[in-house]
């Protein structure tokens, strides 16, 4: 006799068959949420600018500061940049789901016969795909410049970047499940804790030098194992940054997902 596991619906379905079911459902939440970003792009356009801003005015400040070439600079600051559009775009998985619950269409979905967790794993993943393409736009501006991607590399960073963003996404979404219809404690927990755990991180600036406590923050910082990955992987590096940056990912995405499932089942 096979294991039967509960579906939402209260259906009990076999073991076998409820991880190609989960696969459809995560399928499903993430075309659904796609679908308006391929109407209309303007919001993966409108999301590059700031970092474009970064881009540019914080290169010259870190050449002028380091003494290094500009070249090197970029292999140190890009890898650091796609790192901050993932964050931007996937901590805010949370506030499309205030907006579901203000229209009334997120209880809709929570009678429906999808999985809990393929609600905030579709949710996350939806977030990657303007994340890559705004990857890549960054990459494109930064190599007449003299930066040098490995492409193996990029890709594996990527991949690692993606797993980190869905437990941040499920996070996210267990915030907003936290605080409701409260638009003003989403957003005030969510800048709160993203501006220092990016300058925690050294993505805008070098941690090297830094005050004791600060690097002793810095260690327990997931965020921080992640960008070292990032920067190894996209110079063609595979060592133990690479290997620390994806555990912490992996780590990441697991309490994500065990958190916001949780906050699913408390919701319901």
């Amino acid at each position: 006799m096979s294991a039967v596991d509960t579906h939402p619906t209260g259906q009990s379905t076999p073991t076998s068959s409820r991880a190609t079911g989960q696969v459809h459902d995560i399928a499903l939440v993430f075309t659904r949420e796609l679908r308006p970003v391929v109407r209309d792009p303007f919001s993966v356009i409108f999301g590059i600018i700031q970092p474009l801003f970064f881009l540019g005015l914080f290169t010259p400040l870190l050449v002028a500061s380091s003494g290094q070439s500009t070249a090197d600079t970029l292999q140190w600051f890009v890898p650091g940049v796609i790192v901050m559009l993932a964050l931007f775009g996937t901590s805010t998985t949370g506030a499309n789901l205030q907006f579901e619950m203000q229209t009334g269409s997120h209880e809709r979905t929570l009678v429906s016969p999808l999985s809990r967790s393929s609600l905030m794993v579709g949710r996350a993943l939806k977030e990657i795909v303007p994340t890559i393409v705004q990857a890549l736009v960054i990459v494109g501006v930064a190599v007449p410049f003299g930066f040098r991607p490995d492409v193996a590399g990029l890709v594996a960073g990527l991949v690692v970047l993606s797993v980190f963003c869905v437990g941040l996404g499920a996070l996210s979404y267990a915030l907003a499940l936290a605080v409701k219809e409260n638009q003003w404690a989403f957003w005030g927990v969510q800048q709160t804790l993203l501006f220092p755990l990016m300058l925690l991180a050294g993505i805008l600036l070098p941690l090297q030098g830094a005050p004791g406590w600060l690097e002793a923050l810095s260690k327990v910082n997931p965020l921080t194992y992640v960008v070292d990955a990032e920067r190894a992987l996209i110079a063609g590096t595979w060592d133990g940054d690479a290997v620390a940056g994806a555990a912490a990912a992996a780590l990441t995405c697991v309490v994500g997902l065990l958190v916001g499932a949780r906050a699913m089942r408390a919701s319901s």
